[in-house]
């Protein structure tokens, strides 16, 4: 079953989710999202998961980098499978890692062959994984996730981390200034989600300029979106990869005018090609490689 945010306020219902909880009696239940904004509550989750006696997962694939530096809640004391990427907000290879607080013995009836013990349940991901899904591992992957857990460990990973988030707030506070509707009225961490349905344009031709200008977005459904998920009424907005090259919040104050300029001249080559030269500017402050 499906559960929604509550249309004021662009966060979970989670009065909806102990509904459907009672009625449907889930064996798992999955949190986290990646377009959504704010906190991921997993305390919440943990709650109605008890009530209903049911497994909770977590997937923390886009603020897991955030979760690492301790700038949102954690979801190991209250999930019993955590799953992510090693990328986004993790700024490591592209990969994943699945994760658990604690481990346990299963509930279905898995018993080692030989010497007919219970298996624990880590032991049925491992298997999942290896060799049920994956084939042969890629070693320099592997070595790039060591490293990048270890810049995880640093105190300028925490700067980098909270640096997102404080760059994001800006950059939403800007928008809201230029008369965008952001969902759930700002943000909590690195994603920004818009909603443009008041502006009369879809996410797919706002993805589309932007792009022209240089401005890298995607488009993106938005709570109760009347649009296609292949047209979609929103575009979602994120700040690590800026964030990452040094730009701070007077950067998010020019980008901001740049996204809202593109906006309103989707249709003007020449504006939007102007556009892409300052943008390319502005990049060539922050280089990638020094």
């Amino acid at each position: 079953m499906i559960y929604h945010v509550q249309k004021n306020t662009g966060r979970v219902d989670f009065n909806e989710i102990m509904k459907i909880a009672k009625e449907t009696k889930p064996k798992l239940i999955i949190c986290g999202g990646s377009a959504y904004p704010r906190f991921v509550e997993f305390d919440k989750y943990r709650e109605i998961a008890d009530m209903v006696d049911s497994y909770l997962m977590a997937d923390i694939a886009h603020p897991s980098g955030l979760i690492a530096a301790r700038c949102h809640p954690t979801p190991m004391p209250y999930c019993d499978v955590v799953t992510s990427t090693t990328h986004k907000t993790l700024r490591g290879p592209r990969g994943g890692i699945i994760m658990m607080g604690k481990d346990f013995e299963n509930t279905w009836g898995k018993i080692a062959p030989k010497s007919g013990r219970v298996k624990k349940v880590s032991e049925l991901l491992d298997a999942a994984v290896m060799p049920g899904v994956q084939g042969g591992p890629l070693m320099h992957i592997i070595a790039a996730k060591a490293i990048a857990f270890g810049e995880a460990l640093r105190p300028d990973f925490i700067t980098y981390a909270k640096s997102i988030v404080s760059n994001a707030k800006e950059m939403a506070e800007q928008l809201k200034s230029k008369g965008f509707e952001l969902v759930s009225g700002g943000t909590d961490t690195h994603v920004i989600l818009i909603d443009l349905t008041k502006k009369n344009i879809s996410g797919k031709i706002a993805e589309i300029a932007l792009g022209k200008a240089g401005i890298t977005v995607n488009k993106n459904m938005v709570p109760f979106d009347k649009r296609s998920p292949f047209v979609t009424s929103g575009i979602r907005i994120g700040t690590p990869a800026i964030t990452t090259r040094g730009m701070g919040k007077e950067e998010m104050k020019v980008i901001t005018h740049l996204i809202d300029k593109t906006i309103n001249n989707v249709e003007n080559d020449k504006i939007l090609s102007d556009i892409k030269e300052e943008v390319s500017n502005l990049c060539s402050i922050f280089p990638i490689y020094k």
